[in-house]
């Protein structure tokens, strides 16, 4: 690959990036919009695409172990699939809800931020991440592909698990202390 196509490639992710994350903010900070019934299926499917995510990152990972690259390939094309349809939905979710705010005792409020806050940051790096790792390997840039993916894949991995944690926390935990 040429520098200037690499060049361009990393601009285009970087635009996608502070988009994605700019959207995202600005949901979670605006008022939400009204007349939303406050039993969505949204979250659940959320956090179903997320353990979906991490069932083919796994698969994927096991594959290439295996030298399965077309299997491989299709495993990670799936999960970069499923995660880009969790972003849709997700978005959707907090453009008619907003944030949603855990409830339950403060120390379990504290463990509840202390998987939230890094599953949140790490979120935001995925994306240049994942979308870095794809365009290598879909342009065959395979040495390159494999040093960002030693990175991208453990990091994907504690997103889409700390995901359904999140899920099942806020969800499932939380409304017990209502």
């Amino acid at each position: 690959m040429s520098n200037r196509a690499e060049f361009v490639s990393l601009a285009v992710v970087a635009l996608l990036t502070a988009a994605l994350v700019g959207v995202v903010a600005w949901l979670l900070v605006r008022a939400p919009a009204s007349g939303v019934p406050a039993d969505s299926a949204l979250p659940a499917l959320n956090a179903s695409l997320n353990g979906a995510t991490t069932l083919c990152l796994v698969f994927g990972w096991l594959a290439i172990r295996m030298r399965r690259v077309r299997w491989h390939r299709g495993w990670m094309l799936t999960a970069a699939g499923l995660s880009a349809c969790f972003l849709v939905s997700y978005v959707v979710h907090h453009y008619q809800v907003g944030s949603v705010r855990f409830v339950g005792p403060a120390w379990l409020r504290a463990l509840y931020l202390a998987v939230l806050v890094p599953h949140v940051v790490l979120s935001a790096a995925m994306v240049p991440l994942v979308l870095t790792t794809l365009w290598r390997a879909l342009s065959a840039d395979f040495a390159r592909h494999r040093r960002v993916a030693r990175w991208t894949l453990p990091l994907w991995l504690v997103v889409s698990v700390t995901g359904v944690l999140v899920y099942w926390m806020l969800y499932h935990l939380s409304p017990s202390f209502r």
